[in-house]
């Protein structure tokens, strides 16, 4: 029997994207490892105890997954996403990163966030980053073993599967905004734009203060329960429906869901997605280029490295 422990992004989260990335994660170990295997998982928001430690160590494999997990300057800030230090990561030895990315555009690393991370990670085992921008990051600080594979979340997100998603403006929209990096006046305009442009607004609420800043820029809104069976209903419902906004993985949700979707890039991560992925994105600073973007045929067409994917499943087999 195989034990394998997941180190999980969603337990005491205030972002329900991380349960779209967890779910995700765990329908592809599922792929990989059949039949008499054992899923733990543990939270990587809070210090790993000596009983967590205990588990990991006598895991076959440890994935860690989530978004934003890596950063340049490694310390314990509140909301940092993987709770570790130095002796935490000396103490790991199967560590393996499943489609993690690096917090935010960043300077080099520093010493300690090096020694951190070429401790905790495997040499193993090859590397699953979700863009090019982590892979030269890890690789600038001597982790060579990494494939870029794109967030598992997108794995299914296959030529086909594409080819499904409708091309043309829906009557209805469901739009997201992000209450960590709030732009009042853009978000505004971008709320104007889709009034203009849909029949009803549904807002889904994916973060824990996405309620109070929206209800600060607007009304008369439609609101989606903050979580993703409510969410996953009006996607999987006979709407006719797009989605717009700056949650990513909101947006990558509704792409699983075969909805057209565009996001509105607010950091890093759909800038990378784009540049390497392909995903229909804007920037919000050209939010007002959003309506004829709208009113165009977008044809979603992910650009998956899926020798890279295979690759990387490949050495669990």
């Amino acid at each position: 029997m195989k034990k394998i422990t997941i180190l999980d992004t969603s337990v005491g989260t205030l972002n329900l994207g991380d349960e779209i990335i967890m779910d995700s994660v765990k329908r592809e170990l599922k792929k990989l490892f059949k039949g008499n295997t054992m899923y733990l998982n543990l939270p990587t928001h809070e210090k790993i105890s000596s009983y967590g430690h205990r588990i990991i160590k006598e895991s076959d494999v440890t994935f860690v997954a989530g978004t934003n997990l890596l950063h340049s300057k490694h310390r314990i800030i509140r909301g940092n996403q993987w709770n570790i230090n130095l002796l935490d990561a000396m103490k790991f030895s199967n560590v393996v990163l499943m489609g993690v990315g690096w917090a935010r555009y960043q300077r080099k690393p520093t010493y300690l966030s090096k020694l951190l991370y070429r401790n905790a990670l495997t040499s193993n085992y090859y590397h699953s980053v979700r863009d090019s921008y982590t892979k030269e990051k890890l690789e600038s600080i001597g982790i060579k073993n990494v494939y870029n594979t794109a967030c598992p979340t997108m794995w299914e997100l296959t030529e086909e599967h594409c080819k499904s998603i409708p091309h043309k403006k829906a009557k209805n929209v469901v739009f997201t905004l992000t209450d960590y990096s709030r732009s009042p006046e853009k978000d505004k305009e971008l709320i104007r734009i889709l009034r203009e442009n849909y029949d009803k607004l549904y807002f889904w609420i994916q973060g824990s203060e996405d309620y109070d800043y929206i209800r600060s820029l607007t009304d008369s809104i439609s609101f989606v329960g903050p979580n993703l069976n409510s969410y996953d209903e009006l996607l999987e419902s006979s709407e006719d429906l797009d989605y717009i906004g700056t949650r990513l993985h909101a947006g990558i949700r509704a792409m699983q869901k075969k909805r057209r979707s565009i996001i509105i890039g607010i950091d890093n991560r759909a800038i990378e997605k784009h540049k390497d992925f392909n995903i229909n994105m804007i920037k919000r600073e050209d939010i007002s280029n959003l309506d004829q973007y709208i009113n165009s045929d977008i044809f979603t067409n992910i650009k998956l490295d899926l020798d890279s994917i295979n690759a990387w499943k490949s050495q669990f087999v």
